[in-house]
């Protein structure tokens, strides 16, 4: 493995995004609350959608959607008529990202520049000396083996040599949990030591798993903050001892919800205006022929209708259905960042008890053989019932088991345990909170902004400028 060290002449930022961290919970962190306590504290305003993707992609960029394109964590490709979740490609975001700006201004002051980006989004291609993301291998049998890329060639290999493999499994699905996080901050702080990039971009996602499972009412949140905040406490003194500095940021808090709006059930329903195709895997959504469907992503759902299809009767439509807050067509939807054409025709938001969810099929027993198994690429919309295990299954892990042994026989096979009931999921996120101790949180160092109430979220990217290359 050829990796650079870094000067000793440069002092490392590194930016944690713990997602999910809001003021409220900082009384639980010790080591974050005194990052707060030695520097500045501020909450942000969310951006809509207040998703990982776009808020990620605005943090980068200091732009809100309709500029940067991210408009969620997937959207319709109209020129291939495909529902796309996920993406990992730098070349998504329609502005220059955080890594390029400060490269360029770098090199205009005659000064090197090196980033380095574990498990942010956008991680593939972009303009970063070193770069770690989730990347599984899929086989032409349609077997999936976990696994992680990045840069430079052999930084993958060296990270699991010292830590042992990157626990996939603790990252997404029903095992999600704290082991990912700790293995996440334990590499950031072996790059740190190592390399110590100008500028280190680190994503810990402990807090967005048992919130959107049981709502941040139903969760231990003490106990997951606490946990959140050691695995924190080991890059941090990683960091210090690299004499650097660490930001905090966060991307949304989580709210408890109670209803689960199905909009494509009603788009398909009443309205008449989805199509399904009918096969032997289950139905497929038809994004051809159908008038109207949704994309939904949390608390946020893109529709997009036809040429013609007539507008009002869908958004009357979806207006009436119970925990739709609002549905923006047109140049309305620039009110909220999303006037992009990668957004849907009409833009649905949703109450803050409520949360969207995907399914389409037109039949109970019409759905996709991928609705029960953990598929985020396969799915038209996002699914947190993959972070569950089906309760109406007999011994839900002894048929883990039983496709594990399929699997390694050689037998081709699904690990159907997800649910279907979207009625399970407690907790959510995507319209801004209503308590300013629920939004995202920026912890920095330096001169603190003006004022003293939420920050825009747009404001990341220059706070962090100015931190990098000061005047």
């Amino acid at each position: 493995m050829a990796m650079k060290v870094g000067t000793p002449k440069n002092r490392p930022l590194v930016v944690i995004n713990a997602v999910g961290l809001t003021s409220r919970w900082l009384a639980h962190a010790p080591n974050l609350r005194g990052l707060a306590q030695a520097g500045w504290s501020r909450p942000l305003e969310e951006i809509v959608p207040a998703v990982t993707c776009s808020a990620q992609a605005t943090m980068l960029t200091g732009k809100l959607p309709q500029e940067h394109g991210i408009v969620g964590n997937g959207w319709l490709f109209r020129d291939t008529g495909e529902v796309r979740f996920w993406q990992q490609s730098n070349a998504l975001l329609q502005a220059e990202p955080l890594y390029t700006t400060a490269r360029r201004l770098a090199r205009e002051r005659g000064k090197d520049f090196r980033a380095a980006k574990l498990f942010w989004w956008f991680n593939q291609g972009a303009d970063v000396e070193i770069s770690v993301t989730p990347k599984p291998y899929y086989g032409a049998d349609g077997n999936k083996v976990f696994g992680i890329t990045g840069e430079p060639d052999g930084c993958c290999d060296w990270l699991e040599k010292s830590l042992g493999k990157f626990p996939f499994h603790t990252f997404w699905g029903p095992a999600a949990g704290l082991p990912c996080t700790d293995w996440i901050a334990r590499a950031s702080a072996l790059v740190v030591e190592r390399e110590r990039p100008d500028l280190t971009l680190v994503y810990l996602p402990h807090l967005d798993y048992d919130p959107q499972r049981f709502g941040p009412s139903g969760s231990d949140m003490p106990r997951l903050v606490a946990e959140l905040d050691a695995a924190c406490g080991v890059l941090i003194d990683a960091v210090h001892d690299a004499e650097g500095t660490v930001w905090v940021v966060s991307e949304y808090g989580h709210g408890d919800v109670r209803r689960a709006v199905a909009l494509n059930g009603v788009l398909a329903g009443r309205g008449g205006l989805l199509t399904v195709r009918d096969g032997p895997f289950g139905q497929t959504l038809d994004t051809f022929r159908s008038r109207a469907f949704a994309v939904c992503d949390h608390q946020v759902a893109h529709v997009y209708v036809s040429k013609t299809q007539p507008i009002e009767p869908v958004i009357e439509l979806l207006q009436a259905e119970p925990g739709v807050a609002r549905v923006l067509a047109g140049g309305e939807r620039a009110e909220v960042g999303l006037d992009h054409p990668r957004s849907g025709e009409l833009v649905v938001l949703a109450r803050p008890d409520s949360w969207f969810a995907y399914p389409y099929w037109t039949r109970d027993d019409g759905a996709p053989d991928f609705a029960r198994t953990v598929d985020i690429h396969r799915k038209p919309g996002y699914d947190p019932c993959e972070l569950f295990l089906d309760p109406k299954l007999f011994w839900p892990k002894g048929r883990v088991i039983r496709r594990l042994i399929q699997k390694k026989l050689g037998f081709r096979t699904l690990f159907d345990v997800i649910p279907l009931d979207p009625s399970i999921v407690r907790g959510s996120h995507g319209v801004p909170a209503q308590a300013a101790v629920d939004k995202p949180v920026l912890i920095g160092t330096g001169p603190p902004p003006d004022g003293d109430g939420p920050l825009a979220m747009t404001a990341v990217h220059g706070l962090l400028m100015r931190a990098l290359l000061p005047e």
